[in-house]
């Protein structure tokens, strides 16, 4: 389906599922990995699974939805309140939260806020990861894969854009990805599995944080995965910020593991944000290699 057919179906989505309900503006908001996303009256988002088997399609936004319910009860922090889904076509509508997301603010605006955001979104992952895991089972799956895959991956993807990352910091990328990674041992846990600050809604006047949302690839994971993508996201303060009040298991151990994550998902961000041509991808990822990879 082409984009100008999904904001037609978001129109007949809301119109079939929220009668009565006046449709003034469908915009579109963005496209991401797996999703395409609409605004509806500054109101409403309406999403679209990108993925194409409608099996799965169907499956993921049903479970997302259920997923979103199930989230609201224990995070400290607001996340989408889903109002209808259209399941063969892979959408799903919920509520628009206040805020923009953090990506989208200036980076000097971003850097200043980073380490209360970051405290905020410790907060989360601290109840997030409190859950049983027994209470997600049917809503998520388990994505813990060894740490030498992660390696292997950002091997490769590295090997396909070295060209576009500055000279001086090769040596420093390439020591990264010769060393062995750090001992992956850790208990799964439930987190949100993409807590990149595009995820994270903040009102723009004084950072705080709105919400979270993107919740469809959450899963039973490392705890220190989204630890990383703070990392990578805002840097070695925020990520203080973000482990100050976190109690749970060896954190020596968590922190080393968050800057393996972290050094890898920055080498799958900026080849993603290349291939889509999203600037804003490219231009953290370039101002992340600052702490990551020093000269």
């Amino acid at each position: 389906m082409q984009s100008h057919d999904h904001a037609q179906a978001a129109r007949d989505a809301v119109a079939a599922h929220l009668p009565g309900y006046r449709v003034d503006t469908v915009t579109p908001l963005g496209e991401g990995q797996d999703n395409l996303a609409y605004e509806v009256n500054d109101e409403l988002i309406v999403r679209f699974s990108k993925e194409a088997d409608p099996v799965r399609r169907a499956m993921l936004v049903d479970r997302e939805a259920r997923l979103l319910t199930t989230v609201a009860r224990f995070s400290p922090v607001p996340v989408p309140e889903p109002r209808f889904t259209v399941a063969e076509q892979g959408c799903l509508a919920y509520s628009k939260l206040p805020g923009l997301p953090l990506l989208d603010l200036p980076p000097a605006e971003r850097s200043a806020c980073g380490p209360s955001v970051a405290a905020t979104l410790g907060g989360l992952l601290s109840a997030v990861h409190a859950v049983p895991v027994d209470r997600l089972a049917g809503l998520v799956e388990v994505d813990n894969p060894p740490l030498s895959e992660w390696l292997d991956e950002a091997r490769e993807i590295y090997s396909a854009i070295a060209g576009e990352i500055p000279t001086a910091r090769h040596r420093a990328v390439k020591t990264f990805l010769e060393t062995s990674p750090p001992d992956g041992d850790h208990v799964p846990v439930f987190s949100h599995n993409d807590l990149g600050i595009e995820h994270v809604l903040v009102d723009p006047a004084t950072g705080a944080v709105t919400g979270v949302i993107d919740w469809s690839d959450a899963a039973i994971v490392d705890p220190a995965y989204d630890f990383g993508l703070l990392y990578r996201d805002l840097g070695p303060v925020a990520l203080d910020a973000a482990l100050g009040g976190y109690r749970s298991g060896d954190l020596t151990a968590l922190r080393e593991r968050a800057l393996f994550y972290g050094g890898c998902s920055l080498v799958e961000d900026l080849a993603y944000g290349l291939e889509t041509g999203q600037n804003s991808y490219v231009s953290k990822s370039l101002t992340a290699l600052e702490w990551f990879f020093p000269v």
